[in-house]
């Protein structure tokens, strides 16, 4: 692989990764929910679930997908029953997230205090959460489908080329969900100060449900 076809591959991948999804929103609502350190779980089952689409679209499944219309709606109407599902648990967060605007905000409290809330989540709990919507999009699969061979030299060994790729997507994967996280923790600290930590659910909870929507009605 030249150099030129890898860092347009970058350009591409990075791209691809930073456009606003089910999964950066998820990184975003786990470090306001949890803190950074444990959203780092999120972020690591995302990536495990990009290297699980990969592979399985290496191996043929996602021309299996894309020939099966039932096998891509079940997987569709899964992934779609998951973010609906962490749209209503966000709403019900709602009633216990900070103060909302008007009542009394203590301002003598440390803002890094703020900035770590408490919770009880562990590590594994993020991850799956993380790899359970990384997998619920069966477009995701076709993508990888039909991205890796415009980048590949058929006449060249497969494997490594195919190491590459996947090496590469997952340090891109890993650094914007990072960026997305450490955003959550700063947003935190100022929903805290002013008092909007619930509104933040109620508007992230309705973006879960959007993009539920949104997957629901997709079509390849």
């Amino acid at each position: 692989m030249s150099l030129s076809v890898w860092l347009l591959y970058v350009s591409l991948a990075a791209a691809v990764i930073a456009s606003p999804g089910p999964s950066a929103l998820l990184c975003v609502s786990h470090a306001v929910g949890h803190g950074a350190r444990k959203a780092v779980g999120t972020i690591v089952g995302g990536i495990t679930a990009s290297m699980t689409l990969m592979l399985l679209s290496a191996l043929g499944l996602g021309a299996v997908i894309a020939a099966s219309d039932t096998l891509f709606s079940a997987i569709k109407w899964a992934g779609a029953a998951y973010l609906l599902y962490l749209g209503v648990s966000a709403w019900r967060n709602a009633s216990r997230a900070g103060p909302q605007a008007g009542e009394e905000v203590d301002a003598d409290a440390p803002a890094v205090a703020a900035a770590v809330p408490e919770s009880t989540a562990s590590f594994w709990t993020l991850y799956r959460k993380g790899l359970m919507v990384g997998l619920g999009n069966p477009k995701d699969l076709l993508f990888f489908s039909a991205l890796f061979p415009q980048f590949m030299n058929a006449s060249a060994p497969i494997a490594g080329q195919l190491l590459i790729l996947g090496s590469t997507w997952m340090v891109l994967d890993g650094s914007i969900m990072l960026a997305y996280v450490l955003a959550g923790a700063k947003l935190l600290a100022r929903l805290h100060r002013g008092g909007a930590g619930r509104w933040f659910d109620r508007v992230t909870g309705g973006a879960f449900v959007t993009a539920a929507a949104l997957l629901a009605s997709s079509q390849r």
